[in-house]
């Protein structure tokens, strides 16, 4: 059974920094593309961030110079190192596990709240 386990959300002041951790069990997790989605209330699941099995790095335009996604094979944990955070960041914050040359991820972790505040 796949399980993806995020931790590290919680209350942040604006300008700060977090650190969010996602453990996964149950995979191969070195064949996996590893993947941080955000969810604000009324808005819909996107993608924040994302590293390929080898290691190359994607983000969206809109946290670029600020978040840093990294991966562990040998801890089977992906990370975000989110700094200088700011208020439009408030979301929960998903891990997720997608196959190589797929577009949708097959598993999710449940989500961690990270809450800015100004």
């Amino acid at each position: 059974q796949v399980q993806l386990v995020e931790s590290g959300g919680g209350l942040v002041q604006v300008g700060g920094s977090l650190r969010l951790s996602c453990a996964a069990s149950g995979l191969t997790f070195g064949s996996y593309c590893m993947g941080w989605y955000r969810q604000a209330p009324g808005t819909e699941r996107k993608l924040v961030a994302d590293i390929g099995s080898g290691g190359i790095t994607y983000y969206v335009d809109s946290v670029k110079g600020r978040f840093t996604i990294s991966r562990d094979n040998a801890k089977n944990t992906v990370y975000l190192q989110m700094n200088s955070v700011k208020p439009e960041d408030t979301a929960v914050y998903y891990c997720a596990a997608r196959e190589r040359r797929t577009v949708v991820p097959s598993y999710w972790g449940q989500g961690t709240q990270v809450t800015v505040s100004s």
